[in-house]
């Protein structure tokens, strides 16, 4: 279980009745009202929205079916339809095998972390959920959320799509396939962008691993370079992550993408700005250049948002391409990136290259890897070994005067993550061997 939800491999992982068991949990919750539900594109996708809609509808809920759409479009029509709450069928950046249920709170946020581990004792209790009578509630689709986000990003104040469409960008998008399929397009299309579609059916499987890094988007890449475009965006199943690729078809890494957000809305807003703790330095650079503190929290889009709230910061995220810009809604969302790129280039007059070239140079390094090793055995050699100032807030991090590296527990996959950062790549390969040898030991010990 993750921070924001339930999330797990087809079959015994995730299924129809553990769906129905844990949306009956979340009715017993909210009680009455409306729900807004939406799924990405996978196949399993069709039969788990049935089994949530079901189940919500018997706890007495009215549900507000979208279909096929982003995870931020489902967060703000929880807010566009006064919602009491909203479910989202996605398992993000995983493959096709894997499947989540994601909650949503009254304002389109999602549940914390202790709201999410009360949700479950309900669905693993055993107790009867659907043991009073009810009446049961409406069910009925809206196929207007992707006008309604597209609206809501072109009333933001920072937004001038008369700029955007002078600077005549030309685009090529992947979607994977998946639920920013038809937003992404029509969003690009609305500020004037030619857009190029490589991967925008929301039929199709998956064309490659979805998860936007570099080594999965050699397609765009190819693309960017033979359209002779000016920017490429590709983004996950559920399109709340964006990654940038240059006119020379480089595809930058997802660290960037909060990086040039982050310069650009601080340059007209000051205020705090939050990331999480695997997130690059170049936060911290960003920050200092704008004269604004920065803050970290634990991995985890709730964590972030709930101390963006804290801190009341203008714009903040993770390094794995998700910008959360507040003044639209807090929640990750590829499409407001998307928008805000393009008006930072329109108005600096510069190339994405140009624009990469002008922040620090970083290398960064990410590992996972199958463990159940218990990380607080491993800190104090951690420590001895990586000397500089440490961090357990999240795992343990250790920040040196070179770069820093990173270990936690995943909160979605049964793994250790290891994220390590430096100036040069070899040295934050340095890092992750010396982090990985250290792991195996403590295995080996433990066995």
């Amino acid at each position: 279980m993750g921070v924001s939800g339930i999330r797990g491999i087809l079959g015994a992982g995730m299924n129809p009745e553990i769906a129905v068991r844990f949306s009956a949990a979340f009715a017993s919750r909210l009680r009455e009202g409306l729900v807004v539900v939406g799924r990405d594109t996978r196949p399993s996708g069709r039969f788990l929205i049935r089994a949530v809609s079901s189940a919500l509808q018997f706890g007495g809920l009215s549900v507000v079916d979208l279909g096929i759409s982003s995870t931020p479009t489902v967060e703000l029509m929880v807010q566009e339809l006064g919602a009491s709450g909203g479910v989202i069928i996605s398992a993000s950046h995983n493959g096709p095998e894997w499947n989540a249920l994601k909650f949503l709170n009254s304002g389109g946020e999602f549940l914390s972390a202790q709201e999410m581990e009360e949700l479950r004792g309900l669905a693993d209790s055993g107790e009867p959920l659907f043991s009073e009578p009810v009446e049961f509630g409406a069910l009925s689709e809206d196929a207007t959320g992707d006008a309604v986000h597209i609206r809501r990003i072109l009333e933001l104040p920072l937004i001038d799509r008369e700029r955007i469409a002078d600077a005549r960008f030309r685009a090529v998008v992947d979607c994977v396939n998946g639920a920013g399929s038809r937003i992404v397009p029509a969003l690009l299309k609305s500020v004037g962008v030619t857009v190029v579609e490589l991967f925008t059916d929301t039929g199709g499987a998956f064309p490659h691993d979805p998860e936007p890094r570099p080594e999965n988007l050699i397609e765009l890449s190819e693309a960017v370079k033979n359209e002779k475009a000016d920017i490429g965006f590709a983004c996950d199943p559920d399109a709340d992550r964006l990654v940038l690729v240059d006119e020379e078809g480089t595809v930058c890494t997802e660290e960037l993408t909060l990086a040039i957000t982050a310069d650009f809305i601080l340059s007209r807003e000051k205020g705090p700005l939050v990331a999480n703790m695997s997130t690059s330095r170049l936060i911290d650079d960003v920050g200092s250049k704008h004269h604004v503190p920065v803050h970290r929290s634990k991995v985890g889009e709730a964590h972030v948002i709930g101390l963006m709230k804290e801190t009341g910061a203008v714009i903040g995220g993770e390094g794995n391409g998700g910008v959360i810009y507040p003044s639209l809604h807090y929640g990750r969302d590829a499409m407001v990136g998307m928008v805000l790129v393009l008006q930072a280039l329109a108005e600096e007059g510069v190339t994405l290259k140009t624009r990469v070239s002008s922040l620090p140079e970083y290398h960064i390094v990410k590992e996972k890897i199958a463990s159940d090793t218990d990380l607080t055995g491993i800190e104090e050699r951690f420590k001895n070994h990586f000397r500089g100032s440490s961090n357990t807030l999240d795992g343990i991090r250790i920040d040196m005067d070179n770069g820093w590296i990173h270990l936690r527990s995943s909160n979605t996959e049964p793994v250790v993550r290891i994220i390590a950062e430096a100036r040069s790549l070899d040295e934050a390969r340095r890092y992750i061997d010396d982090a990985y040898k250290m792991l195996k030991t403590c295995d080996e010990t433990a066995l």
